[in-house]
Parts: C-alpha cells; structure tokens; sequence
C-alpha cells in the first residue's frame, strides 16, 4: 500500500531511533595528552610525558598534533558484547579532527568526520584491560576551495586562531548488535520504497512491511525486551530482504575505495598519516567481513606506509596476499596526465608497476584515474605499451557548468596513433551503499545501451577512513535484492575480464577532455616550470650518465637518479602539479624540485665530464677550450656565450664538440654591409623597434607589440593583427578558484595600457636582441626580445612580479592563417582541436592544453608558438592565446605571486606542417647545450636518417644488464622507414615493450638498425653492446 503522510513520519522517526539508540553508554573515560609538531611513533610518544586534558581543554595551534591516552576494563555488563569506544580528542568547527588509535599497541581504527565509534571487541571478555593511545590532528585552518568574489580587502583564506581545537567527550559502551542489525534493515527498505515505482507491488509490500515493524519493535522498552522486539522485528522484515531479481538486473562490481589525495588541502606529512588511519579502519572490517575486499592503489602512499607504520604495513601486506586488498592501480601516483610528459607518464606505470610486483608479487595491470582532470590522447598507447589491460575514471562525469555529455560509460578507447584499450567511466569514487545509490549509480550511467555492468567504489575518501561496517551491512542486503543492481565483490581487474571482447566495444577516438578546471593548465607555474626542467634534466643526466657509462666506466646505473626520478613523480600527482593544493604544498614542493633538479644536472655534468681528455685543460683560461654537447637526435647549430665572446656552433647529433677560445667560431665579420629586407646578408641585427636576419623582418610598436613578423623567402606577412600583445582578464571562477577559468573571463578584459619602454640591447650580429620594461596593472614586466642568426625562432624571455589578486594572463599572436583547426603537441605526437565554437564540445574547449608548441597551418605556411612552461592556451578562430599566469586566492591566497621567469616564442615556416622543424624548435628551445671546460674529440653517438622520428630517452636498462634502451617516437604523423645508426659497438638489437620485455630481435648489420614507424608510434629498443669495455676513441664522427 501506498504510505500516508502519518505513516511514513511514524516509519521515519522509528528509523532516527533505532540508528541513535545502537550505541549504549557505560562509562567516560578521562584523557591526558601532550602536543607536538613532530611525527612521533606511538612508542615514542607512550614514553612522553602526559598531562590532564579534560573535555573542554582548548589546544591545537597551526599544524599541531596531540596524542592523548586513557584506559579501560571491560565491566560485567560488556560481557559477550560488542564493545566500542568513542572518543573526539579534537573538537573542531565544524566535523572533529581525524584521529588514529592504538588498542593495546596495535592500530585499532580512527576517529573522524565519517566514524565516531570503534570496535575493540566483538565478544568482550570479562575483564579484559584495554590501553588506548590516539594521535589527532589539530588542522591548519578553514579549508577553502571557492575564492569569490570577495568584498574589497576581504581575505578568503585566514590564519587559524592559536588553538583550533576543544578536548570532546570519551566513552566507551556496548553496540546493541540487534538494534544495529534492524536498522540496517528498515533503513535498507525504506530506501528501496523511496526510489521503486510508488505504483509497484514491490513498493506496497515493503510499506506493509515497515509499518507492521514500527508496530513490533518498542524502543521505550528495558534493554533486553528492547532488544528481543528488534529481533521479532527482523523476522517479519526477513521476507522482504530475501526477494531477488529477476535475469535483467545490471551488475554493480564492488569493492571497498577510499580515494586519498596524496596532497591537497592538507601536506604530505598529514597524508602519511591519513593511509594509516585509512588502512587501520580496512583492516579491521577485513578481519570481520569475509566477502570484503579493498582497492587501494598508489605505491607512493603504500611507501608512506611502510617508513612511517612499518607494523601496520606488515598487517597490509599479509591481507594483500590473502586477496583481500587489492593492491592495483598501475601508475606510482595517480598523476595528472596533461601536463606531464610522455617518457613521465611511462616512468609513473614502470616504477609503480615495479613496486607492486617486487612488494606483492602482483602484475598491475589497470591505470585506475578516478579523479584527474583530463586524459591524454597517448594515454592508448603507452598503457598498452606498459602491459596494461584496462583503464577507468570517473571524472569525466564531472561537467557541472554543463556541456555536451560524454557518450559512453564502457568502450574501447583509440589513441592518436590508433592503438586501443577497453575503457570504463563510472560515476562516483566514494559511492554510498544504501539502495538508493545503487540506483543512482545505474540510473545516471551515461550509456543506455550495450552495456550491463558498471564498477561500483564505495566508502570514505581523503581522510574519511575508507568503507565502514555501514556501508558492508547494507551490501550484504543488497547483494541481489529485488529493485536494486545485483552487487558483487570484485577487483577492476575483473569487471575488465568480463566485458564482452574489446572489438565489440563502441569506438572513441581522441583524447577524454574534462570540461572543467581548465585553469589546471596553468595555477602554480613556478612547480609547473620546475616539472618541465625536471623532466628535461633527467633526461639529460640519464643521456649522458648513459654514454659515460658506456664510453669510460663512469658509474651510472639506473639506481643512480631514483630519489630525483620519485620526487619527479610524487609532484606530479594530480593535485600538486595542476596548482591546486594549499600554500605550504608548493612551499615544499618548490624546494624540492629544486633540488632534484640540481642533482640531476649535476649528475649530467659528471658524466659529460668523464667524456673530456686533456683534464688539465679543465678551468684554464679566457682561451681554454670548451666542449659543447648536444642529446638531440639532429644536429643543432647554437649561439654561446663564453668569455663575453659569442661564437656559433653546429653540434653533432647525441654528440659533442671542443672549440677553442682562439677558434674562428668567436667573433663575426665586421657588420657593415648587412642590408635589412629581403636578400639581407646571414647576420641578425637589432635597431630600435626592429630586429631581422635572414629569414625574418619584425618590427614592434613604441608598446613592445609586434606589428609586422615577414618571412621573407616568400615575403609572407605572419601576422594578422598585433602581437606580443598581452591581455589581462578578470578571473574569478563561480566554483574552484584554482582549478577553473570560466568562459565568462574572456569577457572583462582590463585595461594594459601602461607605458612601455623599448631598447636595443644587443645591435648583433650573431644575436639581436631588444630590451622591453612596462607595468601591467599592480606588476612589472620586463622581456628580452630575441633573434639570432640562422633562426626563424623569434624568442620573448619574460620576467614578471606578479602581484595580482583573481586576474588572468594572456600573450596573443593573431597569426594570418584561415584553418578550422589547431595542432597541439602532446606528449609523443600532436592532435588538432577546432579554432571555432560551432557546436557544444568545440565551445567546451574554449581551453586547452599543450606541451612544447601550437600551430595554425595550412598547405603551404604555418607559425607555432612554442613555450618552454606554459601549458594553458586558447585559439579562436587565428589567434593563438597562451596562458601564462593565473592568481587563484584559494587553496592557496598567495598563489603565483611574486617573480616569474618563462620564455616563449613565435616560429613561422613555409611550407608542410612535416617539413616545418616545429618539434625540433621546440625541443631547442627546452633543451639547452650542455658547456664544459675541457677537450673531447668530437663524437656522434647516434644518427637518425628521417628527422620526424625523435630520440626522447636513452637510459639504462631496468634489468641491471648493461643493455642500454632507448625510446623513440614518430612525430608528425607520417608512416616513416628510417635507419638508426650508432657509433656504440651493438651486439643485438631487439625491440621492446615500454616495460622493456622483448617483442621481436630487429635486424643489426654494420651498427644501422632499420626500423618502420606508423604515424605517432613509440618504439623501445634494447640494444646489447659487444663490450662495456669502450674507449672514447672508438667512439669519433
């Protein structure tokens, strides 16, 4: 029957009942505690001294921890019961701290915003005495994620007062088990009612039921009757629980999740506490649940676990081996995947698919991304590549300002160079499990047809301690219960395994943009700019560590930069790099990526350095001859300063080259002569408001904005409009600070017109530059405006004091090129997204990413701005915006301000876009010339006949063989046969998987390895020397 409006208040206020009165009070438990900044043991801290800390004691100032102990003997009235304590320690406005508990030496569980109760024992035994230490948190402050808009001279993000936290009540009782149980059960149908076709008879028969149970069970009762009216209560419900479906019914593959961010609105070392708060509560509910199991992906917080909770690890990994935590998830952190690089994204699988298996013995073979911000295009390939099978998110779903839906929830994902994996998109990480968000999940599943299951993550995530005993109660009534999806405990890995064959899956070709928190591209550039040099001096440091190695002996191993490889990849977790994390974050993450990168630059140094002869020639004179070595796959001819002489250099290709300080490369004809405009002699020269050499005439306005850019082999005006031309938005997102740039921002430009002052710096004419200083609004502005001889790279190195509160910065470069596409380099290749906004999902990415370069291009000219740090841009209809700052006031109210240095660059060609060099410009332009004081006769390490086909990284083998492997790419989108070439004595050449297990051999005849690319592919290559007992003379050009 259908409730009245009497019957359902009365069902209700029963439900409310039964839930507050599970918990029965025996006795309060007084505390003493003690404070500190440190991160203690729980044996350290039982050995501090404690003092009294009733309820009501104020404490907590910022980043603070108390621990806090008290203790307890099981009474006669616990006997044979349920016995839990509860307890808040830290108090806070408006849920209580997170807190971790030591029963009796062990860790018991945790106290928090999501639980308030934990067991110490099923079945008390008389007493029984129990010691219990606990460790909360004190917090940092209020925790924002919207920043405005804000009255004037109002501040988002405060300072907390000295002490944040009162000392709660602590108590310790008996959990009436029947009470508990019945509830379950009434909330369970109850819910089942509110969501069933109210005309249903399944509805009428549970409404008959709940009100017959209010009839029956009479909390007004003593104790024990209470408790017997509740299990007479049960047995009439127990009909209702036992009807299943019927063959229809979709499967839900569940698994117990707790999604924490590695660091976000709290740092790294609250985070090491949050895995064990999280896996203490996990591994009380896998003792108890034998059906349970949990995922818990990323091995950068089992590593947490295991040097801070090395006995609560040990707990870990016995119930790992049991089956009952699934240990899986592919990558070391779940780590952004727009931003990061492609050999990154490929080191994130390798380290992190080596840590499961030397930990666990496990093969992860699922990159679980549940909450990142946008997919990449390559992301296919290289998960295939490493050995993965399947890949699964949920954030896609995520498009709260609107925008066209995404099509499918499961499908085969094809990647830009056509490689394919089955991919799923479900719908909530930190799902509930009462039966209406069974139904939710189902029901809001994107795809409605060809698809009969979806992954089901449940519980608690970021600090909220994972599934509870709640959320295990109502799925073992709904495991297969008449109105809800069927429910099965299962691994990712399993629902991938019973999809139906990948080629049965519908198509989706292209990268799985995320239609929000585009500002992700570009908060925080200072750690952006630190990824990138990082990136790029790791693989400078593993190039040359790798020739060293081979050449001289130099010790180099793939040991030799792990610390720097993990600092490299913890930051590139998906709250740390795209800039959305809390102030102290970026504190320490920029003071680690510094250091990493100096480590790794100066490994690239000593190796470098093994490679000189004539050591003593080292730091001599003005005259001293320097070494110049170049990584690149081609040979790049460069412009050096030494001595405060230039000289232009053409390196070999993976080589080197001394030149003397007497050597005819310094020092340049007399520069009379040099004619500007077309047919002018091959010097760059630099006179106020212009600058020209061989290939480019540009001229700049009395504001620094570049009015005419001709390339003059085919006198092609490149510019249609101004550019250099910096436009300010205001910038002030309706949702997440940080993460968003709303489209709205285009519409309230501020106005730039502050004075500008312009200077030749340099007249040439190896290297012409102009000199720019200008304010822009409350910051300054200076750039060094370059062009060198033999360049079309027309280069604007930027310095800003940035001192903006919620404004936006773009550079523009209207460019006279009709296309209804732009080409974005991503990593390993490039894709084209529409210059319009013609229907919803090009209007969608009114923002996007890139890495090095984005072109406009049609069949005979094109013009890319290249970027060595900035990853955010927009392109409407010809004009290429590039993002460079961003000033969010939340997480983090001091984010970007203060000094940034970037340099980015116009590139024009003539001609197809495979021809262009673009890739190569770039890479020069990230990539400087490694410079050494010393002699080493010249060398060419290795030669590529096709210049589309990339070198991207050398590096020893992960086998401690001294194998040496190397990753190339295709790079513009052509199918190409090319043959490599090495001076190295090779033995055997054999190409690989990513994960550098062998494939095929590949032919070797004369040290040239033929190989064939289709357009975007990645290639591994091992190659087997004859011997590492080389000499630098047997390796000369």
């Amino acid at each position: 029957m259908h409730l009245t409006k009497e019957w359902l208040h009365r069902i209700q206020r029963w439900e409310s009942v039964l839930w507050e009165t599970c918990y029965r009070p025996l006795g309060e438990l007084t505390l003493s505690g003690f404070t500190t900044f440190d991160h203690l043991t729980a044996d350290q801290a039982s050995h501090a001294d404690f003092s009294p800390m009733p309820p009501g004691t104020s404490w907590g100032a910022k980043w603070e921890y108390g621990w806090f102990k008290t203790s307890l003997v099981v009474p006669p009235d616990a006997v044979g019961q349920r016995l839990v304590f509860t307890a808040v320690p830290a108090m806070q406005d408006p849920h209580p701290g997170e807190c971790l508990c030591w029963a009796n030496g062990k860790e018991a569980g945790s106290f928090g915003w999501a639980r308030q109760f934990i067991t110490l024992s099923t079945h008390a035994l008389p007493g029984t005495e129990y010691h219990l230490l606990m460790e909360a948190y004190a917090g940092h402050g209020k925790l924002v994620v919207d920043g405005g808009p804000l009255p004037f001279g109002a501040e988002r993000v405060v300072d907390p007062p000295s002490t944040q936290c009162l000392v709660g009540e602590t108590s310790f009782g008996i959990w009436r088990e029947d009470i508990y149980q019945l509830a379950v059960d009434f909330s369970t149908l109850l819910d089942l009612y509110k969501g069933l076709d109210p005309l249903s008879l399944r509805v009428a028969e549970i409404g008959q039921g709940l009100m017959q149970a209010t009839l029956i069970v009479d909390p007004e009762l003593p104790d024990l009757e209470y408790q017997k009216s509740a299990q007479i209560a049960r047995q009439q419900l127990r009909p209702l629980l036992a009807c299943t479906n019927g063959s229809t019914a979709p499967t839900l593959f569940a698994f117990g999740h707790a999604h924490i961010d590695v660091a976000w609105l709290w740092p790294l070392a609250e985070t090491e506490r949050k895995i064990a708060r999280t896996i203490a509560n996990q591994l009380a509910l896998i003792d108890e649940y034998p059906e349970y199991i949990f995922l818990q992906s990323q091995p950068q917080l089992y590593q947490m676990l295991r040097n801070k909770y090395p006995d609560l690890y040990e707990r870990l990994k016995d119930a790992v081996s049991a089956g009952r935590i699934i240990a899986d998830g592919a990558m070391w952190v779940e780590a952004d995947t727009n931003l990061t690089s492609g050999e990154s994204l490929i080191r994130q699988i390798l380290v992190g698919k080596h840590f499961f298996q030397g930990e666990f013995g496990i093969d992860s073979k699922i990159l679980w991304l549940p909450d990142v911000f946008g997919y990449s295009g390559s992301l296919p390939q290289i998960l295939r590549g490493c050995g993965c099978t399947g890949f699964a998110t949920q954030k896609i779903t995520w498009a709260y300002h609107g925008g066209e839906a995404f099509p499918y929830n499961t499908f085969s994902w094809e990647g830009i160079d056509g490689t394919s994996i089955p991919a799923h998109i479900f719908t909530d990480y930190n799902s509930q499990t009462r039966p209406s968000a069974l139904l939710e999940r189902w029901n809001t599943r994107l795809q409605m047809q060809g698809i009969n299951s979806m992954i089901l993550a449940f519980g608690w995530g970021d600090g909220g301690g994972g599934p509870t005993r709640d959320h295990l109660e109502f799925l073992r009534r709904s495991t297969d219960l008449e109105g809800v999806p069927r429910t099965k405990f299962a691994s990712p890995s399993e629902f991938f395994a019973n999809l139906p064959p990948h080629a049965g899956l519908p198509r989706y070709v292209g990268e799985l943009y995320f239609q929000a928190h585009r500002g992700t591209y570009t908060s925080q550039s200072r750690v952006k700019k630190a990824n990138r040099r990082l990136e790029f001096a790791l693989r400078e440091a593993e190039f040359w560590g790798s020739t060293a190695r081979i050449l001289t002996a130099h010790p180099f191993t793939q040991d030799s930069l792990e610390s720097a490889w993990k600092t490299l990849l913890l930051h590139q977790f998906h709250d740390i790099l795209p800039g959305s994390s809390i102030q102290r974050v970026y504190q320490e993450a920029e003071a680690v990526l510094t250091s990493a990168i100096e480590e790794a630059e100066e490994h690239a140094r000593q190796a470098a350095s093994a490679l000189l002869v004539n050591s003593s020639e080292l730091g001599s004179t003005d005259n001293g001859p320097i070494t110049i070595f170049n990584s690149l796959s081609w040979p790049r001819t460069t412009i050096i300063d030494h001595h405060n002489e230039q000289a232009e250099v053409t390196i070999p290709a993976c080589g080197w080259i001394t030149i003397r300080g007497d050597s005819p490369a310094f020092g340049m004809p007399p520069i009379d002569g040099f004619a500007f405009g077309v047919g002018a002699t091959s010097s760059a020269r630099a006179e106020p408001g212009k600058l020209e050499n061989e290939f480019l005439l540009a001229r700049f306005d009395d504001d620094g904005r570049l009015v005419n850019l001709v390339e003059k082999s085919s006198n092609w005006e490149v510019m249609d409009g101004i550019g250099n031309l910096f436009c300010l938005y205001k910038d002030v997102p309706s949702a997440w600070d940080a993460w968003d740039i709303d489209s709205i921002a285009e519409l309230q430009p501020i106005d730039t017109s502050e004075p500008v002052h312009l200077e030749v710096l340099d007249p040439g004419p190896l290297v012409a530059q102009l000199g720019l200083t200008r304010s822009l609004s409350n910051s300054t502005i200076t750039q060094v405006i370059t062009l060198q001889r033999g360049s079309r790279r027309l280069e604007f190195f930027t310095s800003i004091d940035w001192q903006e509160q919620h404004k936006l910065l773009k550079v523009a470069f209207p460019i006279n090129i009709h296309a209804n596409e732009a080409i974005h380099e991503i990593q390993f290749g490039h894709l084209r997204r529409p210059t319009h906004r013609s229907r919803q999902y090009d209007a969608d990415r009114f923002e996007v990413c890139n890495h090095k370069w984005t072109a406009l291009a049609d069949d005979q000219h094109g013009a890319a701005i290249l970027n060595d740090s900035k990853y955010g841009l927009s392109v409407d209809r010809s004009t290429i915006k590039l993002t460079l700052l961003k000033s969010a006031i939340a997480p983090d109210p001091h984010a970007d301000r203060g000094r940034q240095s970037f340099t980015y660059a116009i590139y024009p060609w003539v001609g197809a876009l495979a021809q262009s060099r673009v890739v190569q410009e770039a890479y020069e332009l990230n990539i400087p010339p490694l410079i050494l004081n010393g002699t080493a006769k010249e060398g060419s390490i290795f030669q590529i006949s096709a210049s589309n086909i990339i070198l991207d990284t050398m590096k020893p083998a992960e086998d401690r063989s001294p194998d040496l492997i190397l990753r190339l790419y295709e790079s513009v989108h052509a199918a190409t046969h090319c043959i490599l070439t090495t001076s190295f004595p090779v033995q055997s050449a054999t190409q690989t998987n990513m994960l550098e297990e062998d494939i095929k051999p590949l032919h070797i005849h004369q040290n040239k390895v033929e190989l064939t690319f289709r357009p975007f592919e990645i290639k591994t290559i091992r190659l087997k020397l004859v011997d590492n007992d080389l000499t630098l003379s047997g390796n000369t050009a």
